[in-house]
């Protein structure tokens, strides 16, 4: 483990939007070019991540940055466990005020990642996971957006409080490097620092995304998923398809039956009753809501083909599909050669790999266990089919905004994007919000991001919008102050 106190210089007359205005160009973007330039692959798709030491460098990268920042109170340090990847650490002590900061004992939050999805195919000339471009107000490469950013904007939200002579409680910024991967190694790491992270009642995650980049908006609730790789076996080497063919069935055939088992090829639906739930009603409000805002660009940001129509087409049912119904995704595929080597060959085996996405309160363990059984019951013509190497990880929804942050956070966006803030649903996954929901069941929860339309996270092309992310810093350092004020007011009422 290393560490670092910070101190601050003076603080100034000018408010944490300047100092963010001047952080972001000046520090933040030659940091992130650095960073993106790193294949900081998460451990699920570089199991010898300690070797390849991709992970070590861009954890020291950022952690020498956190640690020079002129921060009172502050301490840096590098977490470390035997076989797990390392986590970093910024402890700071409450921050202005009139003596009573601080004084409920309750901690602030912080979290993001600095792990990185696989290259992925696809990126337009002149561009490259690794390249960092910058055109515009838009920062290309792997791992800006998801989530390299957040450790930067975090820090400099805090920086920005302290120099502007605001006041901020106790706060810790938690960066894990196995987000991707389902964050496998960070409940252990929650539980050995348990006591210095203290009582949690606010928490604020960078990891999430934004409907449009003209406004703050608040992630209301997060898909959990099941992860698994089905494979069907059915000869032991490859055969002439013109002397098996109509005799050794295709195992592509007998997959195309399994996954009629478990998904309506007409429609999409997910077939498996426990990935399906009621959605509570006052989710439906908030969706439709977010509708009549947005419209049919809750389709249209996709970039899809000419002449082809999205599963729903309704702007309401569209959100309601990404972010409340299960969908079944086919992200990889094993047995299968590249068209321009393919021969005339019946092939042993083929396999698929599955992305289930599920409700927000759907029980993921249990739905892994129901696409296990219905995958591998009764297999057709007795033909070897197995689901493993499978993982999941629960949903989350929510709970109720306590009026102080409703209303603080509706200041912030107003404030910093002229409009006030909105809410909605995402589709993806955070299993590090549902974890912390059950060790903090009374926390407040600020999930936000700047993932937003096109910055294609886990696709070709990913950016970050470098103005939305400076805005949303300004919004972060807001809250902060907003919870240091909040406090102060009920603890004189008392």
């Amino acid at each position: 483990m290393t560490s670092t106190d910070s101190q601050a210089e003076s603080p100034s007359e000018s408010g944490p939007q300047e100092r963010i205005a001047a952080l972001w160009p000046d520090e933040i973007v030659p940091q992130l070019r650095d960073y993106i330039a790193i294949p900081a692959l998460s451990p699920a798709f570089d199991p010898g991540w300690a070797e390849t030491g991709y992970i070590q460098k861009a954890v020291d990268q950022i952690y020498n940055w956190m640690r020079a920042r002129p921060i009172v109170g502050m301490s840096v340090s590098v977490e470390e466990l035997p076989g797990r990847t390392p986590v970093i650490m910024a402890e700071i002590e409450p921050f202005g005020g009139d003596g009573d900061v601080g004084s409920d004992g309750t901690t602030t939050l912080l979290y993001g990642h600095l792990d990185k999805q696989p290259e992925m195919e696809g990126w337009r000339d002149g561009l490259g996971p690794w390249k960092p471009v910058m055109e515009g107000s838009r920062l290309y490469g792997r791992g800006g957006a998801d989530d390299g950013y957040a450790a930067y904007a975090s820090l400099a939200a805090v920086e920005a409080v302290q120099a502007s002579g605001g006041a901020h409680g106790r706060l810790v910024v938690l960066i894990e490097a196995s987000e991707e991967s389902g964050s496998p190694d960070l409940p252990a790491h929650v539980d050995a620092l348990a006591t210095r992270l203290g009582d949690v009642d606010l928490v604020i995650c960078l990891d999430s995304g934004c409907a449009d980049y003209n406004t703050l908006w608040l992630t209301t609730s997060l898909r959990g998923m099941v992860f698994g790789k089905l494979t069907v076996e059915i000869v032991n080497e490859g055969i002439h398809s013109g002397s098996a063919g109509g005799v050794v069935p295709s195992s592509f055939r007998i997959i195309r039956q399994l996954l009629d088992r478990i998904e309506d090829a007409a429609d999409g639906r997910v077939l498996l009753e426990s990935a399906n739930v009621d959605i509570p009603a006052y989710r439906e409000v908030e969706a439709r809501a977010t509708a009549g805002l947005l419209g049919s660009y809750v389709y249209e940001e996709y970039p899809i083909v000419d002449g082809a129509s999205p599963v729903a087409a309704e702007p309401a049912e569209a959100l309601l599909a990404r972010t409340w119904k299960p969908s079944l995704a086919y992200v990889g595929a094993d047995g299968l050669p590249p068209t321009a080597k393919a021969g005339n060959v019946l092939r042993p085996y083929t396999s698929l790999q599955l992305s289930l996405r599920l409700p927000p309160t759907a029980d993921s363990k249990a739905v892994e266990r129901e696409l296990a059984e219905v995958l591998q019951a009764d297999p057709p013509y007795g033909a070897r089919v197995s689901f493993g190497e499978a993982d999941s990880a629960d949903g989350w929804n929510a709970p109720d905004l306590a009026p102080w942050l409703r209303e603080a956070l509706d200041e912030a966006s107003t404030v910093n994007f002229g409009r006030g803030m909105q809410l909605f649903g995402e589709g993806g996954t955070i299993p590090f919000m549902g974890m912390l929901g059950e060790k903090f069941p009374a926390a407040q929860f600020v999930i936000t991001g700047v993932l937003g339309p096109g910055s294609n996270a886990h696709g070709p092309n990913e950016f970050l919008d470098v103005a939305y992310a400076e805005k949303l810093t300004c919004c972060i350092a807001d809250v902060l102050s907003a919870k240091t004020a909040s406090n102060t007011t009920l603890e004189g009422a008392k």
